[in-house]
C-alpha cells in the first residue's frame, strides 16, 4: 500500500535532517564550548528522542568544563519509559553523586574522555570512554603539587586506596596513578560497570619511545584485577584507508598482525569463549567483516548475561572503533525492540549519528580528508548484522518493517566527498590534544539521495551467519564475496587481498564515487 500525502512528507523531512546533519557533521569539527544554533537544534532533537522511551537526567558539561569533546548536556538514561502492568529497570544511580565522580575522575583517561553511561539495556549501562592515561598526560593536565594539596576535594579518597605490596617504597608516579585510577575505579564501580572490552591493537600506546597511554590489562599494581578485562583487537582508523581503496569492499581485507606495534593478544574469559559458536583461535585470520561479527557477537552476549552488570567499551582515544561499537549496539538493540522502542528507523538513525558519533568528537572532516573511512564502514556493515545470530531476543527484528517512503540504508550511503588535502587535526595515533589546537578542515562535500519508493528483501550472504538487502529490482544481481581464509603474514603492508583480480564493492547499494 502506499503510503499517504503526509506520511510521505515526514519522511522526506526525516531524510532531510538526516542530510543537515551530515553535512555540518563532514564540515565542522564538535567542541562543547563552540556551539553555533544548529548544533543547538541537533541537541535539543537528540533529548527529543531520547524522551520518547526514557527518564533522564542531564550531566553538565556546558562549555566543555568536564570534557571539550562530550556533550555539552550528557544524558544520563534513568529508567524507561513504560505501561505501569510491565516490568521496569530503573538505574539506582544519583546524577548528583555521578557528576561530582565523573569530575573527580576525568584525568584518569586519555584527553580526559571519562567513563560515560550512552546506552541502557535492562537496567544495565553500557558506557563508552578512551583508554587510561599514561604518566605523561598525567603531568601534562594538571600540576603535580595540585594533586598532593591534600585538598578536600580529595580527601574522600584517601582511606580506600587500592592497597600496593611494595607500599613501603612506593614512589609519587605511583601515588599519583592511586589516586585518579582510584577515582575511575569508584565511578565504574558506582555504575555497576563489570566487564571492560579493551579495542586497542597495544598494550600501551608509545610515541617516540615514550609511553603515552596506558591500558586496565597492563596496570602493573593490578587496580583492576576486579573487572572481567576484555583484550579485543580491533585495527584503528587508519586500516580503514585500505577499505576505502578497495572500493568499499572489507570481504577478503584482513589485517597484518605481524607489524610491530601490535602485542596485544585477543584475551577472552573462557566462559564467554566457551558460549559462542566462535573458533577464537583463528582471530588473524578474519576479514574485517568476521571480525567486526564476532565482536559485536560477544559484545551482545556480555549484555545479555543474567547478571546485572554493565559493559565499557573503548579504544585509545574512543572516537574511532570505539562509536563503530556503540552504535552498532544501538542499532542492533533497537531492532530487536529492546532500547529505543518507539523510534523509527529514521529516527534511531540520526540520533546514533548526532549522540554517538558527532558530540562525542568523531572526527569526521579530517577522515574523510585521508580516506579513513570508519564511520561510512559501521553504516555500510548494518547489512552484516541482520542475521537472527544477532538478536537478544527471539522474535522478528525490525529490518523487516521497512515500507515504501522509509529512509533506507542505502540513502545513508549515498556518500561523496571532494579530496582537499589533509588537515592539521590530530588522529588517534596521539594521546595528548590541545583544546585550542586549530583542527578545522577544509568542507567536504557529503551527501546521500531522497529516498526512492523500493522495497527491499532478505537474500543469502555469501557465509550463512549474514544476510543482505537488495531492492527487488536487483534482486537477481546477487553479489558473493567469501571470507578469505588466508593466513598472517610478514608484509610490511597492513592489509592482505588476493591480487590480480578486479575487485567490485561488497555492497548490494551504490558505493560512492570519489572524486
Amino acid at each position: 500500500m502506499a503510503a499517504s500525502p503526509c506520511a510521505s512528507g515526514l519522511s522526506v523531512r526525516k531524510s532531510e535532517d538526516i542530510t543537515e546533519l551530515i553535512e555540518l557533521f563532514s564540515k565542522t569539527q564538535y567542541r562543547a564550548k563552540e556551539v553555533s544554533p544548529r548544533m543547538e537544534t541537533i541537541e535539543k532533537r537528540c533529548l527529543e528522542l531520547f524522551a520518547r522511551d526514557y527518564k533522564f537526567s542531564i550531566i553538565h558539561n556546558s562549555n566543555g568544563e568536564v570534557c571539550g569533546h562530550y556533550p555539552r548536556q550528557i544524558v544520563f538514561l534513568e529508567y524507561e519509559c513504560v505501561d505501569v502492568d510491565r516490568d521496569r529497570f530503573e538505574s539506582t544511580v544519583q546524577i548528583s553523586k555521578l557528576q561530582d565522580l565523573v569530575s573527580r575522575s576525568k584525568l584518569a583517561r586519555c584527553r580526559g574522555r571519562f567513563v560515560c553511561p550512552v546506552i541502557l539495556y535492562n537496567g544495565k549501562h553500557i558506557c563508552r570512554s578512551s583508554t587510561l592515561a599514561g604518566w605523561g598526560e598525567l603531568y601534562g593536565r594538571t600540576g603535580y603539587n595540585y594533586i598532593f594539596s591534600g585538598g578536600s576535594d580529595d580527601n574522600w579518597t584517601d582511606s580506600e586506596e587500592v592497597p600496593d605490596d611494595d607500599s613501603a617504597i612506593r614512589n609519587r608516579d605511583t601515588q599519583l596513578f592511586d589516586k585518579v585510577r582510584g577515582h575511575d575505579i569508584k565511578l565504574l564501580q558506582y555504575l555497576s560497570v563489570r566487564y571492560i572490552c579493551d579495542l586497542m591493537m597495544e598494550n600501551k600506546k608509545v610515541k617516540f619511545g615514550l609511553n603515552v597511554t596506558s591500558s586496565e590489562k597492563v596496570d602493573k599494581a593490578q587496580r583492576y584485577a576486579d573487572f572481567a578485562l576484555l583484550s579485543v583487537p580491533y585495527p584503528g582508523c587508519e586500516f580503514f584507508k585500505e577499505y576505502k581503496d578497495r572500493n568499499y569492499t572489507a570481504e577478503g581485507l584482513v589485517f597484518n598482525w605481524n607489524q610491530d606495534y601490535v602485542d596485544a593478544p585477543l584475551t577472552i574469559p573462557a566462559s564467554f569463549t566457551q558460549k559462542l559458536n566462535i573458533d577464537w583461535t583463528q582471530y588473524q585470520s578474519w576479514d574485517l567483516v568476521e571480525q567486526t561479527q564476532n565482536y559485536l557477537k560477544l559484545l551482545l552476549h556480555i549484555i545479555n548475561n543474567d547478571d546485572d552488570c554493565g559493559l565499557l567499551v573503548h579504544c585509545i582515544s574512543g572516537w574511532d572503533r570505539t562509536p563503530l561499537f556503540v552504535s552498532l549496539l544501538r542499532l542492533s538493540l533497537w531492532a530487536d525492540g529492546a532500547v529505543h522502542a518507539n523510534l523509527e528507523p529514521a529516527e534511531i538513525l540520526y540520533l546514533t549519528i548526532a549522540y554517538d558519533w558527532f558530540f562525542f568528537g568523531h572526527m569526521l572532516p579530517d577522515r574523510l580528508s585521508k580516506g579513513e573511512e570508519i564511520f561510512f564502514f559501521c553504516f555500510n556493515s548494518l547489512k552484516h548484522i541482520v542475521s537472527e545470530k544477532f538478536s537478544v531476543v527471539r522474535k522478528q527484528r525490525k529490518y523487516s518493517h521497512f515500507r515504501d517512503g522509509d529512509l533506507t540504508v542505502e540513502d545513508l550511503c549515498q556518500l561523496q566527498s571532494r579530496d582537499r588535502g589533509s588537515v592539521s587535526s590530530l588522529s588517534s595515533d596521539f594521546s595528548l590534544i590541545t583544546e585550542e589546537a586549530d583542527c578545522a578542515a577544509d568542507p567536504v562535500d557529503m551527501f546521500f539521495n531522497q529516498p526512492q519508493a523500493s522495497s527491499w528483501r532478505k537474500i543469502p550472504a555469501s557465509t550463512p551467519s549474514t544476510a543482505v538487502w537488495c531492492k527487488q529490482g536487483a534482486l537477481d544481481e546477487q553479489l558473493s564475496h567469501p571470507v578469505s581464509d588466508a593466513k598472517s603474514s610478514g608484509s610490511s603492508s597492513s592489509s592482505r587481498s588476493e591480487h590480480g583480480a578486479e575487485r567490485t564493492s561488497s555492497s548490494p547499494l551504490a558505493v560512492p564515487s570519489r572524486m
